[in-house]
């Protein structure tokens, strides 16, 4: 098959049948020096379904793969930036997207002229959609963390979220097939297992019984007492059940870092979000887990410029980042997403929303520069990464000297703070 050169000002080939990739055309020869590529953009759910896809993928040839995000407009702009950007930086490849964005901007993306081809992103990880051997798919080798998708989807109606649109409704895998890929992982050198999932604190109410999340937790660590880090990704706090609360407050290998699906310290606010927790009720778990497990560090997700979002809501927005010492933070600005209910409320000032996007970012960085700071002179166990930095228990990312092996667990006394990191 002779090299395809990109026109772009063709259009995407591969339009029809539900607009999705012929996939009897991805599987081609190429020079085994030429390796797919899988791009992941937003959650941390994305970055386990693109190693899975990149281990599924390895024999692909010349491919690239977006797996996109679509939780806000930012995160649609940030996907078509990637798209272009792939294909100046590979343009005889085929490009696939995938993710969220696939299913939520769909007409948009097929009209991009770099684009080959969408998979919906609920068939993402199954073989046949891309033409791959129909067997188990095989798991990537990581000597460091190993992200693991217990759950996807989503049942609530949050009034600002588009992503029940794109990745449905809530379902769990079970305990045995959890307990399966982590042994994957273990196999292939894993030291901690990290699970997400979209709200990852549903997990197990499709099950039979309805398990919760902390039966899972506590079933992985029992099962692999070599597992020597369990790390939960975010959590809505008014779902934490009492095992998992024990199990973060008591259990040494499940890391001391909680990140909440929080979205704002106003009460009012929340409950025009439609979100199920008020904010004594983050104050109050975040209190009685520090109270038991003093180290543990916290993060949240927070927006700025929810409709109808007052100076005084903001205050509190504010506020909550210092009552809770939310050393990360992810914040975002308020964007109407189509289809949902906050699209259809008034509409707050774009430059507003900014501001106040940045007013919380310099909080966070002030709690994060103090917390860092009281590190210093602390010694911690990291774990190797592959860019000569590593992740303490806490989630403080540690500068290692350049000897350090990928994937072993040092010992780092803490002498300062450089760019951010400890060093």
């Amino acid at each position: 098959m002779g090299t395809r050169r990109h026109d772009p000002h063709d259009r995407p080939r591969d339009r029809g049948i539900s607009r999705h990739l012929r996939m009897g055309r991805l599987f081609v020869s190429a020079p085994a020096e030429i390796k797919p590529e899988v791009i992941s953009l937003g959650c941390r759910l994305n970055l386990a379904e693109s190693e899975r896809m990149r281990a599924m993928l390895a024999d692909a040839g010349d491919v690239v793969v977006v797996n996109s995000c679509a939780v806000t407009s930012e995160a649609v702009r940030q996907t078509r930036q990637a798209i272009r950007k792939a294909r100046r930086a590979r343009p005889d490849a085929r490009l696939i997207v995938t993710g969220c964005a696939a299913d939520i901007e769909r007409d948009q993306l097929a009209d991009m002229p770099e684009v080959d081809g969408l998979i919906a992103n609920e068939r993402k990880l199954d073989p046949r959609s891309w033409n791959a051997p129909v067997a188990e798919t095989p798991i990537a080798p990581t000597k460091t963390r190993a992200f693991i998708a217990v759950q996807n989807g989503c049942d609530h109606d949050c009034t600002f979220c588009v992503i029940p649109q794109g990745r449905g409704k809530s379902r769990s895998l079970s305990i045995t097939e959890a307990l399966r890929e982590v042994e994957q992982h273990l196999a292939q050198g894993a030291k901690e297992a990290v699970l997400t999932g979209v709200d990852l604190t549903s997990w197990g109410h499709d099950l039979p019984g309805e398990p919760k999340l902390g039966a899972l937790a506590g079933a992985i660590l029992a099962e692999f007492p070599e597992l020597a880090r369990l790390r939960l990704s975010s959590l809505d706090g008014i779902e934490i059940d009492e095992q998992l609360f024990e199990l973060f407050a008591s259990e040494p290998r499940v890391m001391p870092h909680l990140h909440l699906s929080l979205q704002h310290g106003a009460d009012l606010i929340l409950k025009r979000m439609k979100r199920r927790h008020l904010r004594a009720d983050a104050v109050d778990l975040v209190l009685g887990l520090k109270a038991r497990r003093p180290e543990i560090t916290v993060g949240a997700d927070l927006m700025a410029g929810f409709p109808t979002e007052t100076d005084a809501h903001h205050a509190d927005n504010v506020s909550i980042i210092t009552e809770l010492g939310l050393a990360h933070g992810h914040i975002f600005p308020f964007s109407p997403r189509p289809g949902t209910p906050a699209a259809r409320m008034p509409q707050m000032d774009r430059s507003i929303i900014k501001s106040r996007a940045a007013e919380l970012r310099s909080a966070v960085s002030d709690v994060r520069a103090a917390w860092l700071s009281s590190l210093v002179g602390e010694t911690l166990p990291v774990l190797a990464e592959r860019d000569g930095t590593g992740y303490a228990p806490n989630y403080a990312r540690v500068r290692l000297s350049e000897d350090t092996q990928v994937g072993d667990i040092v010992n780092v006394t803490v002498r300062g703070i450089e760019e951010g990191l400890l060093v």
